[in-house]
């Protein structure tokens, strides 16, 4: 009676039968083979090894998840489907290319089994195995015969190998990845990535939640300092960059927590900051909503501080409007066109600005030490127009809870009702002024740019559904009206 590898090469043979690789037209079952002896390197899981065997079979034969399944099992099938990526029946693959490799790069930083980040790594590695020879070769020629793009095939391989650095930094496999990728693409990485890296080690098992957002969780670490956990799919190129821009911000005069440098908490990253006895804005608010103008105005002096920061064109910060951007083409561009470009031109004439940008500025990046504000979540910040700013703001306090106000609250720990009574103090106190039509044109152009970056949510979060396609009609009519109502961003 075989075993469950024998039988794997057995129907994997039968099925990529007559099949050959597009890499120098070898037999196609040699790949996955391949695949399958990179993975006994690294662990001796019989059903991660016959996944390897097998993953391909549903991409490119006429096999199913359904029978892998009911000849392999349950978990061997799920590893299998973890590399399928999304199929968009109708439209021409390479149009859907960068969409195909996004989610499923998505649902690879994701996944907390290892299993699937050791398969994602034997199959990409055998890839570039079969490359690195050819380019050896040919050179940059290759490209041309293989009808690809390198520099989108450097951003897939890059992204890939980031994804599975905290897991396999150990394996050869890694170490041998990162070696192909900078042959192909030379200084990619730094060479001392193909060695083993260390972070220190830290739990926050009985620490104190003190803040959350899009990017992580804080913690209280001890009397003097927070660490900042990082969701799964940040990488720690993320961790890096952040704590190279709040020390930058710091030099500069931002008022940003000093950083301690990267942890490791579990299978995430983290990053430790010195804040002595300190809460978020947040917390205060809650705990004192009768008084959130206070809070406001605090809030505003530390955005008009924020914004009256100038720095050099060739400083470390990027440009918040590339951000504005993809807003537009990730979400409007798909439903209207027309709407697209009424809004990119908007965009377009907005003055070029090198003020900084937080990118991120809500009372939960915000916490008081000793009376003082200072500022977390420093990987937005970025140089750009102060619009980008207040329109990421009403977005955070009136836009996201116009559906579900509870939204808000579990965010921000404050009622919806606030939030609002939040902002409309917040831009009194920022514009100077209680002229109500200078507020609510300053509101326009903000609700612009949040309708965009909704209608981009909404598209990238689940699947289609009455109740999101709503939200996205409703959405293109405000953007309707507003674009024919504006002139101009700028205020």
């Amino acid at each position: 009676m075989m075993n469950m590898l024998e039988e794997a090469i057995v129907y994997a043979t039968i099925m990529h039968q007559g099949k050959v690789r597009k890499f120098g037209g070898r037999p196609f079952i040699l790949h996955p083979m391949e695949v399958a002896q990179i993975l006994s390197t690294m662990t001796d899981d019989m059903e991660v090894i016959a996944a390897g065997i097998l993953h391909d079979v549903v991409e490119d034969t006429d096999g199913t998840l359904d029978e892998i399944e009911k000849r392999f099992g349950e978990r061997v099938a799920q590893l299998v489907h973890s590399e399928s990526e999304d199929e968009y029946p109708g439209e021409d693959r390479s149009a859907t290319w960068q969409r195909r490799k996004e989610g499923s790069l998505l649902n690879l930083r994701k996944s907390r089994d290892v299993g699937v980040k050791m398969l994602w790594l034997a199959d990409k590695l055998a890839n570039l195995r079969s490359l690195s020879q050819i380019y050896s070769e040919q050179g940059d020629a290759m490209w041309r015969e293989l009808h690809g793009n390198p520099e989108r095939q450097l951003w897939y391989y890059k992204s890939v190998a980031e994804a599975l650095e905290l897991s396999l930094n150990r394996t050869g496999a890694f170490k041998e990845l990162v070696k192909h990728i900078n042959f192909i693409w030379p200084d990619t990485f730094d060479t001392a990535k193909g060695g083993y890296r260390k972070y220190r080690e830290v739990s926050v098992d009985g620490c104190e939640l003190i803040g959350h957002g899009a990017k992580g969780d804080v913690y209280r670490y001890d009397d003097e300092l927070v660490i900042k956990v990082f969701n799964q799919n940040n990488l720690y190129q993320d961790v890096e960059r952040e704590i190279a821009l709040s020390r930058r911000s710091l030099v500069l005069g931002v008022p940003t927590a000093i950083s301690f440098g990267i942890v490791l908490v579990g299978e995430r990253y983290g990053a430790m900051y010195e804040l002595v006895d300190s809460e978020t804005l947040s917390t205060y608010i809650a705990r004192d909503s009768e008084h959130v103008d206070k809070y406001a105005k605090l809030m505003a002096q530390v955005a008009l501080e924020i914004h009256g920061t100038t720095v050099a064109e060739n400083d470390v910060f990027p440009e918040a409007y590339d951000r504005v951007q993809e807003y537009v083409r990730g979400g409007v561009a798909y439903e209207d066109e027309r709407l697209a470009k009424r809004c990119m031109k908007l965009l377009a004439n907005l003055p070029s600005t090198n003020t900084l940008v937080h990118g991120d500025f809500h009372t939960n990046n915000v916490f008081m030490m000793k009376n003082e504000p200072l500022l977390i979540d420093m990987d937005r910040i970025s140089r750009g127009h102060p619009i980008i700013e207040l329109s990421d703001l009403y977005y955070f306090y009136v836009v996201l809870g116009e559906d579900d106000p509870s939204v808000i609250e579990k965010f921000m720990g404050f009622s919806y009702e606030t939030s609002k009574q939040f902002f409309d103090h917040f831009l009194k106190c920022y514009l100077g002024t209680e002229d109500e039509e200078r507020l609510q044109e300053v509101k326009d152009k903000a609700s612009l740019l949040c309708q965009t970056r909704l209608i981009r949510k909404v598209r990238k979060g689940a699947a289609p559904s009455p109740e999101t396609e709503a939200i996205v009609d409703r959405c293109l009519n405000k953007i309707d009206k507003l674009t024919r109502k504006l002139d101009t961003l700028e205020f």
